[in-house]
């Protein structure tokens, strides 16, 4: 009985260290891969479509900048809305089309778009292909 009295205590002991030492180095970086966070959802700002969005980071204590990635399927979009902060939209795949202030123009892999505040904008996919996209703007 006294031996596994021990056992308990230094498996405990062991865990306890195990769960500091994470704590310790997750409060210096947080990994998260897409596959922790895809989400299926319909186009934000009532864009529609089947879309998949990964928020990275969205539960981290402090973070002032949102982070996300959107997978846009054909017939899906981010609706025409206005912009309240500074967002940067990424193209990492596709193409599509981006409507800004009512003008619209393509988008491609390795595009960046800044859409300021008081802005308005939305970006879909052309029919034959996913647009892959990051989005970081400053979370209020």
């Amino acid at each position: 009985m006294k031996n596994k009295t021990y056992i308990i205590l230094f498996f405990l002991t062991i865990m306890a260290y195990g769960t500091k030492a994470q704590t310790n180095d997750t409060a210096k970086y947080i990994l998260q891969n897409d596959a922790d966070v895809a989400k299926k959802e319909p186009g934000t700002h009532r864009g529609g479509g089947e879309t998949i969005g990964f928020n990275f980071f969205g539960d981290a204590r402090n973070l002032k900048t949102v982070f996300k990635k959107r997978i846009l399927k054909p017939g899906s979009s981010i609706g025409y809305h206005l912009q309240k902060e500074d967002e940067i939209y990424y193209v990492i795949s596709g193409n599509g089309t981006m409507q800004m202030n009512g003008k619209n123009f393509p988008v491609k892999p390795g595009d960046a778009i800044l859409t300021r505040t008081g802005s308005s904008h939305g970006i879909a996919p052309n029919k034959d292909n996913d647009l892959v996209i990051l989005i970081v703007y400053e979370k209020k």
